[in-house]
């Protein structure tokens, strides 16, 4: 699987410009993903020496990303027909709609093959049928009552 991920908020918390410390476990799971052969790539809005830095901070840690900010490493960003939108199967990003889980569910979800399943809040990790949310009208679940 391809997997963009952003840098950050979701492997180190926000404190942009600077680099944040690390979300715990954030490294070490993506560590996991690539050991699995998911392939990463980093996907941020960082660029020049900012970019840099962040992906200097993910090396000195073990993590090479297949490639930053592009579909691969080859890729010529300055080339015309370039596009920063990328072509990945999966993204985590702590701005997703529903926000980041914690990195423990997020790899037992990719592992489990539940990667793409929309009920990210579920306890359950591999099983449909332990935990079964109560029935909620549209109204409530628009107004979260």
């Amino acid at each position: 699987m391809i997997i963009a991920v952003d840098f950050d908020g979701t492997i180190v918390k926000h404190r942009y410009p600077a680099i944040g410390e690390e979300i715990p476990f954030a490294i070490d799971t993506l560590k996991m993903l690539q050991e699995e052969r998911h392939r990463l790539i980093l996907w941020t809005v960082r660029e020049g020496k900012l970019l840099d830095e962040a992906v200097e901070w993910c090396l000195k840690r073990g993590l090479e990303f297949y490639a930053v900010n592009r579909d691969f490493p080859e890729e010529d960003a300055t080339g015309e027909g370039f596009s920063r939108k990328l072509k990945a199967d999966l993204f985590i990003d702590d701005r997703s709609f529903g926000g980041l889980p914690d990195w423990g569910v997020i790899y037992h979800r990719i592992k489990a093959g539940k990667a793409h399943d929309a009920d990210w809040g579920r306890l359950s990790l591999f099983s449909d049928d332990v935990y079964q949310a109560p029935k909620k009208s549209f109204w409530d679940r628009v107004f979260g009552r």
